[in-house]
């Protein structure tokens, strides 16, 4: 069994909850449990990852080792192919690189992930593993909504979420129609045009959603861009300038 935590900082208090959560789902459970902290920097991750000594100097009652993912101990997923290939790492990646400037490019990498997975399978969002137990992609979108915690990130993956629409509704839905069609028509040779469109899409969507305010001269510059990397530095400074035309300034 598995007690997952999502560590934004340290925090000496959590020490006594995570012996507690242990020895709880141990009693009631007789199962061996694990405890799982996520965290969001190295910093944290190194805090997180002593263990918890429960005792006096003449002797030790109990240790609690807690296992750490965070950034450096799991890899950075940036392909949707290598996230569909194991899900389960790639949230976890995602979260534990919440912090990283390229986040926007790891929840893409995941949410395509989850989508070729699924239309591959022929379910709802459903994954036999290999020992017959079921994964719901539904319940792994929300694992990573809560874990990005309030914020453009979780703001960017709820759109995200309403753009990879297989995930969620069920097959020959008109939003999956949509879907496949749009896949079908990236194929073609307007395929790097469509992303361009798609990112333009994206980039002033964070913005409104985050209630900055966006000129018509912003929106028609990044609307008219097609280069792709302009377009990606762009999107990953839409989650935090404070103005729409921050977008343009060079770090």
């Amino acid at each position: 069994m598995l007690a997952v935590e999502s560590q934004g900082k340290p925090d000496p208090d959590k020490h006594n909850s995570w012996t507690y959560y242990l020895a709880h789902m141990y009693a009631k459970y007789r199962l061996p449990p694990f405890l799982v902290v996520v965290c969001k920097d190295k910093a944290t991750a190194s805090w997180a990852a002593e263990p918890i000594r429960v005792g006096r100097g003449f002797h030790t009652s109990m240790v609690v080792f807690p296992l750490v993912l965070g950034p450096g101990t799991l890899p950075v997923i940036t392909e949707a192919d290598e996230a569909a290939r194991d899900l389960g790492v790639a949230v976890f990646s995602a979260l534990a690189y919440a912090k990283d400037p390229g986040l926007t490019a790891i929840l893409d990498a995941l949410a395509s992930g989850v989508a070729d997975d699924a239309e591959k399978s022929g379910s709802r969002g459903n994954s036999k593993t290999d020992e017959g137990g079921t994964v719901d992609r539904v319940d792994w979108a929300e694992i990573v909504e809560i874990g990005l915690g309030e914020g453009p990130g979780r703001d960017y993956w709820r759109h995200l979420m309403a753009t990879y629409t297989p995930n969620f509704p069920g097959s020959n839905t008109i939003v999956e129609e949509s879907w496949l069609e749009g896949r079908a028509k990236g194929q073609t040779e307007g395929k790097a045009e469509g992303k361009a469109e798609g990112k333009a899409e994206d980039i002033l969507h964070i913005l409104e959603v985050r209630g900055v305010e966006i000129p018509d001269s912003v929106r028609e510059r990044v609307t008219d861009c097609t280069d792709l990397d302009v377009l990606g530095a762009w999107l990953d400074r839409s989650l935090s300038v404070a103005h729409a035309e921050e977008l343009f300034v060079e770090e």
